[in-house]
């Protein structure tokens, strides 16, 4: 027999979540095997493979999700066949609790509540209401559908359409965009783009578009290096290029105009990983 061994706690609530079942007799009868048999595999901690593509053929969950937690983010062509109206309501409402819980915690990539707790700025008391009262938190959905580029349609329902849409396939995703005007940033919607052509590992991708150019930058990477950079100097944003000095100084220059000062005297937004010349 197949076996998927560890975490079998997680992948338990990965089959319910696919299921919309709440208990592990609810999951045994959706598996038609008896209750005791997932004790067992509890106390294994190991769940047959069988079990894991047994659910992913019943409920169209992806199969590298039910097993690792990992999801591919996509976003979906609506069928004619889908849900609409109350009946569409009725579902994302009656599948909240510890089932779509567990969907945002792995559109994160948590394996901690605190984790999720901590991003959010929420209590744990908050979210363990969400599991007594089985609710479904529709706020933190769409702010975790914007934040992962999770599919909104399978966060709220674990279910996805089987037609994937086209920006799927050429990997496009949307990453936040802002206007640089004056030292201001604003924030002006989300840009669609194909980030596998670009061989840096960008783990937050920001557009910055200017007058003259856009840059894509690295919002994850704050501590200061040589290169160009999204600074904060006196509360107004600039695009700058970095030279680090000795005694934790650096030249910092700009269209000409250069100064020096310690390096915790400026904020560092993001690292330019990407800078497209405007020709008009």
């Amino acid at each position: 027999m197949i076996e998927e061994k560890g975490g079998s706690t997680q992948i338990l609530e990965r089959l319910m979540s696919s299921y919309g079942v709440n208990t592990q007799k609810d999951l045994a009868a959706a598996l038609g095997i008896p209750a005791n048999n997932i004790s067992g595999w509890t106390q294994r901690d190991s769940v047959p493979g069988n079990a894991i593509i047994k659910c992913a053929l019943d409920t169209g969950a992806e199969l590298r999700w039910l097993v690792s937690g990992e999801l591919a983010k996509a976003s979906f062509i609506r069928g004619a066949d889908a849900l609409i109206g109350k009946v569409l309501y009725d579902e994302i409402t009656s599948s909240g609790g510890k089932p779509v819980l567990r969907r945002i915690m792995d559109a994160y990539g948590f394996t901690l509540q605190k984790q999720l707790c901590e991003r959010l700025g929420i209590s744990s008391g908050t979210v363990s209401t969400w599991v007594r009262r089985n609710y479904f938190p529709g706020d933190v959905v769409v702010t975790c559908a914007l934040e992962t580029g999770a599919s909104l349609q399978w966060l709220a329902t674990g279910k996805e359409n089987q037609k994937k849409s086209l920006d799927n396939e050429h990997n496009v995703t949307s990453i936040p965009k802002k206007n640089l005007n004056d030292g201001v940033l604003i924030d002006t919607g989300f840009w669609s783009v194909d980030l596998s052509i670009i061989s840096n590992v960008i783990k937050t991708p920001i557009l910055i578009s200017s007058n003259t150019d856009l840059w894509i930058i690295d919002g994850s990477v704050n501590e200061l290096s040589n290169g160009l950079w999204l600074l904060g100097v006196d509360d107004k944003y600039d695009i700058y290029k970095v030279a680090l000095l000795p005694g934790k100084k650096i030249s910092v220059n700009s269209g000409g105009d250069s100064f020096v000062c310690m390096d915790n005297e400026v904020y560092g937004y993001g690292k330019v990983a990407v800078t497209i010349g405007k020709n008009f």
